[in-house]
């Protein structure tokens, strides 16, 4: 069974004071030296590797779009590696550093260690943060990033909980297309073979460590989705992190695969990752509650959710980064494709589902939450939730106002909300200008991460922008 040390969520205080200008946001973060290192944590980690017989350590951290990388290390340098890190060649990593900054240092996070068993094999694995020779934080790295805003929001007396809806699809190894003994939809209990595979999943990723809170049938034939409890935010991005890799060999070892990719069949619905956002005082109180709103929200949360709602344009290179995720995002899939929020439609932008006490994986309890159906699980999800933080911060720092709801009715569409949406890009190109136009993001990122970031995107859209489908030859070959 994995050893996990404990994590204490980012709180704060339900009256939080001014976070500054947006723009004095930075990627910055804490540059603790080993003397700062829980000694604590590490001693448990140390312990636990003794005690399950570890003779390989993976270092593991995600480039800028999200991919899983990884150095291993052989158990007895450990101690070390925690002290002092472990040099890598970072110019061998797509979107990480440019070839005169080859030079990278891993330390590793004692907070994420698990035990995992690749082909029956005891195997520690850490999530790293990536520094540069001088040890100071490299402003390339997601999960400084994300750290950093933390920080800030915590200084306010804020703490960012989110909890993640993945989904994704299972295929048979040799093709993809429905399963013939799948023919299951929302919520139904499959039979066939992919039922089985989901359940052995489930179970693999619970002895990873990784808690699921449930996880059930989606739309489309071999469509599932796994659902995270709420968690603080790094945790959370590093659970996604581990997941997809995890989900991917475990279907593997079955004898199929998986895909998190937004949009893998045309006629049949995408796969996002819708995530329920909570903001949380230094006691773990909801500060999003009023009992006394028609949609429970407080002021805090009609102005986080105004920030969201203003700045979707710029979030969604961010949130939803591949060329395809906009192939999800169109009428008719209960996907969003306009700048709305509300309780009852399929399609809002950000759902503000009825208020339930709901137990947290850390013990605290919540009400209001706001479920932002943007991303999907393409992303790097420490990006996603620097940016959506981001936007969120903004809204409270302006005092923004949240305009009215956009409610789909038994007749249709209700509410004078359908006046003021405003749509969402529509494609890779669209997203990656809009997430230029936006300072908050841009300067919560920094301009490094965002810059690299930019160009790994716009190399994608250019190669995409060069191909030749199949469908176009359908289309035009004879017509032409």
């Amino acid at each position: 069974m994995p050893h996990r040390t404990g994590r204490t969520p980012d709180k704060g205080s339900a009256d939080p004071s001014p976070l500054g200008h947006p723009s004095s946001r930075g990627a910055g973060a804490r540059t603790g030296s080993t003397d700062e290192v829980d000694r604590r944590a590490v001693e448990r980690v140390l312990a636990g590797i003794r005690e399950a017989g570890i003779q390989q350590v993976e270092l593991q951290f995600a480039d800028v779009t999200g991919a899983v990388k990884t150095v291993v290390i052989p158990a007895r340098r450990i101690q070390a590696v925690l002290a002092d890190g472990e040099w890598f060649d970072g110019s061998a990593i797509e979107g990480l550093a440019r070839e005169v900054e080859s030079d990278m240092y891993l330390r590793p996070d004692p907070s994420t260690f698990s035990i995992m068993e690749p082909a029956g094999v005891p195997c520690a694995r850490f999530i790293c943060e990536v520094l540069k020779p001088s040890g100071e934080p490299y402003p390339g790295d997601g999960r400084r990033a994300l750290r950093a805003l933390l920080d800030l929001a915590e200084s306010a007396g804020l703490g960012y909980l989110v909890a993640p809806e993945i989904e994704f699809f299972l295929f048979p190894a040799d093709g993809i297309g429905p399963l013939t003994d799948d023919p299951s939809s929302y919520f139904e209990r499959s039979r066939g073979r992919s039922r089985q595979v989901e359940l052995e999943i489930v179970s693999g990723l619970e002895t990873l460590g990784i808690r699921i809170e449930s996880s059930h049938h989606e739309v489309a034939s071999g469509q599932f989705e796994l659902d995270l409890p709420l968690l603080p935010a790094l945790v959370a991005a590093d659970a996604v992190t581990t997941l997809k890799s995890a989900v991917k060999e475990l279907a593997r070892e079955r004898g199929m695969q998986a895909t998190f990719m937004p949009k893998p069949l045309a006629d049949a619905a995408g796969s996002g990752m819708h995530t329920h956002q909570v903001l949380v005082d230094r006691s773990g109180r909801s500060v999003f509650d009023d009992p006394t709103d028609p949609y429970g929200l407080s002021a805090i949360a009609k102005a986080f959710l105004a920030g969201q709602l203003e700045h979707a344009p710029g979030m969604c290179a961010l949130v939803a980064p591949v060329v395809n995720s906009y192939k999800r995002l169109v009428p008719g899939y209960e996907a969003p494709v306009a700048g709305s929020w509300g309780r009852h439609s399929r399609g809002a932008l950000i759902r503000v589902p009825t208020p339930v006490r709901q137990e947290a994986a850390l013990g605290e309890v919540f009400g209001t939450r706001l479920e932002l159906r943007l991303p999907d699980p393409s992303c790097n999800p420490y990006l996603a939730f620097t940016a959506m933080l981001a936007a969120g911060l903004d809204g409270l720092d302006r005092g923004c106002e949240l305009g009215p709801p956009l409610e789909e009715l038994e007749h249709g569409f209700g509410g004078s909300g359908h006046s003021v949406t405003k749509p969402l890009p529509a494609s890779l190109a669209e997203a990656l200008v809009a997430l230029e136009n936006d300072d908050v993001i841009t300067a919560a990122l920094g301009s490094e991460l965002i810059e690299l970031f930019r160009s790994a995107k716009t190399l994608e859209w250019e190669a995409y922008r060069r191909e030749v489908t199949p469908w176009e030859r359908d289309m035009y070959f004879q017509r032409c």
